[in-house]
């Protein structure tokens, strides 16, 4: 939608009166297999068929009045619940005057299903029904969101349940499906507009002259003075947590904004289920419900070994499955907390209708320390710090392959110069699949297996790779840059899987942290990669510039391969100083944070500043597949790349079995 078009039709709206929300009733009043599907998604026939009408609809509260994107009239759009193992055949049908899709969040599904335009198919046109057929070949809590423009910001988004073959490993009473997410009444692409002027222009949680006077009296005048000198080198500040915040954002809980306050209710002592899914655009929550303690039971849908907690926070587009039981005869309230702590959603979970808890007081903004920067040599987070061999000016030479130490004696040719992209990623319409590089193209690791770097600076290595399940190593940059697409490169990146997160784990409380998390069965067998692909998240805040490996999505030239049923390990390295939740379609990754065998499957995983991630995958499905960050602005403007799976035979073909 244009920016014209849209102040044109929130003019428009001026003129209606009674605006509803539009959430739909996706409440559970009993057991799971007892959850009643809305009436927009009610099975029909035996082939599980369903019907969604994407369209523009009136949308408000508030006493503010906008214009959302809407499947079959809700936001988020219905719950869709089917069974595993059977076949799911869902017509779409397009009633905006763009086009639009739907990607199945986390489903392992044939490649010309998942619903990427430009990768998977050319998208739905206007007027247009689509149909999406396929087999459901796992259990778990999903989600669903379109793939094109802004879309998914203005509330094309929706949850997905798919009820499993065997018995669950754990007994509940009643289920609530949570989904969190960020409205705006601004046009997506005047936000954008605003945040490419002044990468802090939704930033109204800046450190004051008095912030100042306190760190003085804390650290001292030179190493407060010298601290500042840092965070501006970087083009940052230490309170940079998001890019887009409450000031223009209104969390919703299931659609409602804090004041609507959404209640599920339950009777004292039953165990209930909450599904939470973070349908946000750009919103990170802390979630907690004072008074309860919560046990996780699944995660990305799979189910995993309990663990309690207190705390936790989910990340863009993850799933997580918790139980709770109340046993007073009173409210609880579901608290999320933007990462930030600029706003809040709120729901309830009460015995009787109505009701209400204490809402908790948001607490203060987290703030940064240079460690959360990937700097060795911190004093107490914020002291100044002399960084040799840095070069934060964002102004370096042109992107080329970073100089890891690890990487000492490697063969790395130097890539050739970007190529211009055939399309923009305006749209997120990912155009044509162009030429692409071979496995075999080049070998320095064994007959047929490539290792070395890729044109687009991705590192191949196949060879002294460590024992699969185990944490990385830290890795001390040297002199690594990517150009002026990245500013403010780490001097080590690590593991931070331990670690809860800026602004968690001071208060006392339990907070949930990713090596807690194990699947609920070792894996029978768990082999070792035979190839590690590594890739850096770049990014310069001060230019609002997102890439991989300094190269933005339009200038890649080329997908990276990957062999029909080969085992890689893909690691993820955070160069930027913002977070990124890494999203991989069409397989489901193994975490590898120390558990081994039990490392547990996921869909998509965050990667802190100055982190280092690997995640263990077997992919199966050929075919172009898409891998991006899940912050929907990153995306748009470059961190993308798509991942290209041969068939079995080795070639390469597009979702429409075209060879490439």
């Amino acid at each position: 939608m244009t920016r014209r078009r849209f102040l044109h039709a929130a003019g428009a709206l001026g003129a209606l009166a009674g605006l509803r929300r539009l959430a739909p009733a996706s409440v559970s009043p009993a057991n799971g297999s007892q959850l009643i599907p809305d009436v927009e998604t009610r099975v029909v026939g035996s082939n599980n068929r369903v019907e969604l009408v994407i369209d523009r609809t009136p949308f408000g509260f508030g006493g503010r009045r906008g214009i959302a994107t809407t499947i079959n009239g809700s936001v988020p759009g219905p719950l869709l619940r089917f069974r595993e193992g059977e076949r799911a055949a869902i017509h779409v049908t397009n009633r905006l005057r763009e086009d639009t899709s739907i990607h199945w969040h986390g489903l392992l599904v044939p490649n010309a299903m998942d619903g990427v335009p430009g990768v998977n198919f050319p998208g739905i046109h206007p007027g247009q029904t689509f149909v999406y057929e396929f087999p459901l070949r796992q259990y778990g809590t999903y989600w669903y969101h379109s793939h094109s423009g802004f879309q998914e910001q203005l509330g094309h988004y929706g949850p997905l349940i798919i009820d499993p073959i065997e018995p669950e490993p754990f007994q509940y009473d009643r289920e609530y499906v949570v989904m969190l997410s960020d409205w705006s009444f601004e046009n997506p692409l005047k936000i954008l507009d605003n945040i490419k002027k002044q990468g802090s222009y939704y930033n109204f949680q800046r450190r004051t002259v008095g912030d100042f006077f306190r760190d003085v009296d804390r650290a001292g005048l030179r190493a407060t003075i010298a601290d500042r000198w840092e965070w501006g080198k970087m083009r940052m500040s230490p309170i940079d947590i998001a890019d887009v915040t409450g000031s223009t954002y209104t969390y919703l809980l299931n659609g409602l904004p804090p004041a609507s306050n959404w209640t599920g209710l339950f009777r004292p002592g039953e165990r209930v289920r909450l599904r939470f899914i973070n349908a946000g655009a750009g919103s990170y929550f802390d979630v907690r419900i004072p008074g309860l303690e919560m046990t996780l039971v699944q995660a990305s849908g799979q189910h995993v070994q309990p663990v309690t907690f207190d705390e936790f926070r989910i990340e863009i587009a993850q799933t997580f499955d918790v139980i709770v039981q109340p046993t007073e005869d009173r409210a609880y309230t579901i608290f999320a907390e933007s990462m930030d702590r600029s706003g809040h959603a709120r729901g309830t979970l009460a015995p009787r209708a109505g009701m209400s808890a204490e809402v908790p007081k948001r607490r203060p903004r987290p703030t940064l320390g240079m460690m959360d920067m990937g700097m060795a040599m911190s004093m107490g987070g914020h002291g100044g710090m002399s960084m040799p061999g840095m070069d934060m000016s964002g102004t370096q030479a042109p992107a080329k392959p970073s100089a890891d130490a690890s990487m000492a004696g490697m063969d790395m040719p130097t890539p050739k110069p970007a190529a211009p992209a055939a399309s923009g990623h305006a749209g997120h319409d990912m155009g044509s699949m162009r030429g692409m590089v071979t496995p075999d193209m080049a070998s320095s690791g064994g007959a047929g297996v490539f290792e070395g770097t890729l044109r687009d600076g991705t590192i191949i290595r196949a060879s002294n790779l460590r024992a699969p399940g185990t944490i990385p190593e830290p890795v001390m940059h040297a002199g690594s840059t990517h150009g002026s697409a990245s500013a403010g490169t780490a001097m080590e990146t690590r593991s931070r899987l331990s670690e809860p997160g800026a602004g968690l784990g001071e208060d006392g409380w339990r907070v949930l942290v990713w090596t807690d998390v194990k699947r609920l069965t070792p894996a029978a067998t768990f082999e070792a990669p035979a190839r590690e692909i590594e890739l850096h998240l770049t990014g310069n805040m001060e230019r609002y510039m997102w890439s991989i490996n300094g190269i933005k999505y339009s200038d890649a030239p080329d997908p990276i391969p990957l062999k029909h049923g080969e085992r890689i390990r893909l690691t993820i390295v955070n160069d930027s100083m913002m977070a990124h939740p890494m999203h991989l379609h069409g397989v489901f990754m193994e975490l590898e944070n120390g558990h081994g065998p039990e490392c547990p499957y996921v869909h998509t995983i965050n990667v802190k500043p100055a982190e280092r991630v690997s995640l263990l995958a077997t992919p199966v499905d050929p075919g172009p597949w898409a891998f991006h960050c899940h912050v929907l602005l990153h995306m748009d403007l470059g961190m993308f790349r798509v991942f290209q799976v041969s068939e079995p035979d080795g070639t390469m073909t597009t979702s429409e079995g075209a060879a490439v």
